[in-house]
């Protein structure tokens, strides 16, 4: 068992050394199209990436959620084959988000033994995300 400041640093030592290892400005927030993003997260049990569309008008986030689904074919078959996705995942405080991610299981940020396969995971897949989003984001937009 961790103590908060023990865990906080281990999860500050993770993302410096992802940082170090894969050095380069990801798009993450900086997409363009309101409500859509890329993140990584890494907990306890896994780790993930996901393209997010996070915006409080429904209207807006089903927009562009839809022009996701009508790329899902292309997602599944030419860049993410284990995609899943889900166009209502509920996250903190009950808030529901549209969100398509790829998870990588037995994996913990507390464990260092599995920070360089979570760092390959990570780069991987995002760079898969990106690489999609550059070609497709002008039917996304």
């Amino acid at each position: 068992m961790f103590s908060k400041e023990e865990s906080k640093r281990l999860k500050q030592d993770f993302w410096t050394s992802f940082g170090k290892s894969f050095p380069r400005k990801w798009t993450l927030y900086d997409t363009k199209v309101k409500g859509l993003i890329f993140k990584f997260q890494f907990n306890l049990k896994t780790a993930e990436v996901s393209i997010e569309v996070d915006h409080n008008n429904l209207e807006i986030r089903m927009d562009v959620w839809e022009k996701l689904i009508s790329l899902k074919s292309i997602i599944i078959n030419d860049y993410l084959p284990n995609a899943i996705f889900d166009d209502s995942f509920v996250v903190n405080q009950n808030k529901e988000i549209s969100k398509i991610y790829i998870v990588k299981e037995n994996v913990s940020i507390h464990n260092k033994n599995s920070w360089q396969e979570t760092m390959v995971f990570f780069n991987t897949q995002m760079n898969l995300i990106e690489s999609f989003f550059e070609d497709y984001k002008d039917i996304i937009s």
